[in-house]
């Protein structure tokens, strides 16, 4: 079994992402600015903003935080979105999630402009990447395919099983999976809360990659020797026993699963720093105007 660290990866591309920025800095361009707003005082979203904020200045990228009280209204976020729309220093930009019931993410996602949207997730974005068009790839599956490149995983041929349907991860990994290219040219089956008889479908999977959001839902007895695991679900637990007063866990039983493996990602550790690279990525290209393909 070979940990695929996900923490050691993004360091890497951070250390990369720095010298393309200090490239730009040389020639006189632009420095890319990276945006976040964060509604609320939701703990996690205030984790993963201030991880993200960090990790811009680490590679020497511009980087603020509009914070909104959780009774801003939806017509006063949409009008923060739109001045962050026209604002020419910004480069890119994110809303966390989730947002406050009384606001509809639809409707906020869909009014950020398609050439900001560094967390992949505009209709028009996910519909090019379904054609294969240039595009911001969203920030997780993008995050995975590059752990796969880096750890030279084979992909064509394979069998992947994604347990999760969400926007956000399942359903664009799919596509990203299955599409003629590497990583890629897999046969993709998306399984779901719905699917009858799942531990049939995850025993038969060269590569499972889970996102749903339950604690150590898929146990050994549930994956083939040899399988490529990538665990995409962080779920808390009080824990007294921890300094930060709470554990984290995966999607996946990782003591239980792991030998069964030939790559695994740990969480925490695993896909959720590559995320964050991900989008530092997708910001550099927003910058230079241009979109990973």
């Amino acid at each position: 079994m070979q940990l695929i660290d996900g923490k050691k990866t993004a360091a890497e591309i951070k250390d990369e992402v720095a010298a393309e920025i200090a490239l730009l800095k040389d020639k006189g361009g632009k420095v890319p600015h990276l945006v976040a707003v964060l509604v609320g005082s939701n703990g996690a979203s205030i984790t993963y903003v201030n991880a993200k904020i960090e990790a811009c200045k680490k590679v020497g990228m511009h980087s603020s935080i509009v914070r909104l009280n959780d009774t801003v209204s939806e017509k006063e976020l949409l009008e923060e979105v739109a001045k962050l729309n026209n604002d020419k220093d910004v480069d890119g930009f994110i809303v966390q999630l989730p947002l406050p019931k009384h606001i509809s993410e639809k409707k906020v996602t869909e009014a950020i402009s398609p050439q900001k949207d560094v967390d992949g997730f505009h209709p028009s974005n996910i519909g090019k990447m379904m054609l294969n068009l240039p595009t911001f790839l969203p920030a997780t599956p993008y995050g995975i395919l590059q752990l796969i490149e880096r750890y030279n995983i084979e992909t064509n041929g394979k069998h992947c099983v994604v347990v999760g349907r969400s926007a956000i991860v399942g359903s664009p990994v799919a596509n990203l999976m299955s599409r003629n290219s590497y990583p890629g040219n897999c046969t993709v089956t998306l399984t779901h809360s719905r699917t009858v008889n799942l531990p049939e479908i995850t025993r038969t999977a060269d590569i499972l990659i889970v996102a749903l959001g339950k604690p150590e839902f898929i146990t050994a007895d549930m994956v083939k020797e040899g399988v490529v695991i990538f665990d995409v679900g962080i779920t808390r637990k009080a824990d007294s026993t921890k300094k930060s007063g709470y554990k984290l866990f995966g999607d996946v039983k990782f003591d239980e699963v792991a030998p069964k493996a030939s790559f695994i990602t740990p969480v925490p550790g695993g896909v959720g720093p590559m995320t964050i690279v991900s989008l530092l990525k997708n910001t550099i290209l927003a910058a230079k105007g241009k979109m990973e393909s």
